[in-house]
């Protein structure tokens, strides 16, 4: 059975991560989606509500799970068995740090193979960083994630601002 894992920080979701959960659903018996904890991040959700947010979002796929991990993916992919991990890059900027952390990956396991899925090209442009800024400048982001993402997402922002607001009064 071919396992691979796809790791990010998914924070949160967007509909080119999962434009690359389907491709690579399709090409393995299995897919393990895996919420990356990475401590030099700021995340606005917490990993068990990425988590939770993916799981709804995957609902449909029968052959996809997922999980998270605040070790190294190689690790994880080890102690489950995966032989692939899967890697999204949506332009040409990503080719190089992705090809990095692959070099590294292989470093450290060697029998663990990387795939780069690219996202659908209309969804190139579109990143977690990106979705929540148009979340705080109060736009529809129905383009970019699942409406139970999007409403997850405004409802967040909305409270982070509302909580600035009141620091600075």
């Amino acid at each position: 059975m071919r396992l691979a894992l796809y790791a990010g920080t998914f924070d949160p979701i967007t509909r080119g991560h999962l434009s690359v959960i389907e491709r690579a659903a399709d090409l393995f018996d299995r897919l393990l989606v895996v919420v990356a904890v990475n401590p030099a991040k700021q995340p606005l959700f917490s990993p068990d509500e990425r988590v939770e947010m993916i799981r709804d979002a995957v609902a449909g796929w029968r052959n996809v799970e997922c999980t998270s991990t605040a070790g190294y993916v190689v690790e994880l992919a080890r102690a489950r068995a995966a032989r692939y991990l899967v890697r999204g890059v949506r332009s040409c900027t990503d080719v190089d740090s992705e090809i990095a952390l692959a070099d590294m990956n292989r470093a450290l396991a060697p029998e663990i193979e990387t795939v780069f899925i690219p996202a659908h090209p209309s969804l190139s442009e579109v990143s977690s960083s990106r979705l929540k800024e148009l979340a705080r400048l109060g736009e529809d982001l129905s383009p970019f994630c699942p409406p139970a993402i999007a409403a997850r997402l405004q409802q967040r922002v909305a409270t982070a601002l509302a909580g600035e607001e009141r620091a600075h009064v």
